[in-house]
């Protein structure tokens, strides 16, 4: 397997932080991740460190390719809504840098 580049270390930072702070929030498990959680997160992962794309697209919420399965896209979709608002609070410089890198794509794709 290719090295990990650096944008895909911020994304696999960017979301171990969000599944983290859900599982934390809904009290699935006083230490580490439940299990159910754990395997979102091992998904996650495997399917930002496999992106064919990885190097030319900001985030998967960006992406054309939909290579999550729609059970697991279901499920990062919600703690993505319940961790977005509240990664403010807990990690202010990631979630300033996650908004600025996406409003820059968007504004460049128009």
């Amino acid at each position: 397997m290719s090295e990990v580049s650096k944008k895909q270390k911020k994304e696999l930072n960017i979301i171990r932080r969000m599944i983290e702070l859900y599982c934390h929030g809904h009290k699935h498990s006083e230490k580490g991740l439940c299990k159910d959680c754990l395997v979102l997160l091992e998904y996650a992962n495997q399917r930002i460190l496999s992106c064919p794309i990885s190097i030319s697209k900001t985030y998967c919420s960006s992406c054309k390719i939909h290579c999550y399965k729609t059970e697991m896209r279901d499920r990062i979709r919600t703690v993505m809504k319940y961790s977005g608002p509240r990664m403010m609070v807990h990690n202010p410089i990631l979630t300033l840098e996650h908004a600025i890198v996406t409003i820059k794509t968007k504004c460049s794709k128009k």
